[in-house]
């Protein structure tokens, strides 16, 4: 594979679906660019919520790629997280799956996702519940995307020989929208995450630790 390097937002803006649907002032992907694209770094919050455990304490970014597909089994379309970075601790290797988000919601529910089902879609399905060690009869009112968005970090742990997989929701909104969903999904996971601005462990999946955390940063105006 080769990178290559984001220079400015417009570079960032090229990569999604649909640029010019979804690159807007005030929404997710603008935001999330203009927090992350002019940093030698962790933005102040993600660094912040990194040091809260010894297992991510120090972590420094090697590389982080906007818009990155990971294929999962079954269907035809990969998984897109919004930013995937590679980072690197004293003991080992990250992988962080970063899910910008201002108002928007984690889109469908499972229930939602899977009412016209598929072959791909059972496989699909399938392979992230055994990925991530969940029945495929848990509670499907819990969002999609945080299901696929976790395999996609475990997924790439397991590529990169990392020790460690991590999701972080980078929201930009004032009131914490679509919190409750996350809270519910780290639950189902195994974990328990109270507030935002919080980092959790669950319990690991392939001998890969797992964390989820919310970041909260302010929504840049232009």
């Amino acid at each position: 594979m080769l990178l290559v390097p984001t220079d400015s937002l417009d570079d960032w803006k090229k990569l999604l679906a649909d640029p010019e649907k979804h690159w807007k002032v005030g929404y997710s992907a603008h935001a999330l660019a203009s927090a992350w694209q002019q940093r030698d770094g962790f933005p102040a919050e993600i660094a912040s919520l990194l040091e809260q455990s010894p297992d991510t304490r120090g972590a420094t970014m090697l590389l982080g790629i906007p818009e990155h597909k990971v294929r999962l089994v079954g269907g035809a379309r990969a998984s897109q997280t919004d930013l995937w970075v590679l980072a690197r601790t004293a003991e080992g290797l990250l992988s962080i799956a970063v899910e910008g988000k201002v108002n928007e919601s984690f889109g469908p529910t499972v229930a939602e996702w899977g009412a016209e089902s598929t072959s791909g879609k059972q496989q699909r399905w399938a392979s992230i519940c055994g990925l991530l060690e969940v029945d495929q009869k848990c509670d499907v009112s819990i969002r999609y995307q945080l299901f696929h968005r976790t395999a996609s970090a475990l997924i790439e742990a397991r590529r990169f020989f990392a020790r460690g997989a991590i999701v972080i929701v980078h929201s930009f909104s004032a009131t914490a929208e679509s919190f409750g969903d996350f809270q519910r999904f780290v639950q189902l996971m195994g974990g328990r995450v109270d507030r935002p601005g919080q980092l959790v462990s669950a319990p690991p999946r392939e001998r890969i630790q797992l964390l989820f955390g919310w970041a909260e940063g302010p929504l840049p105006r232009s």
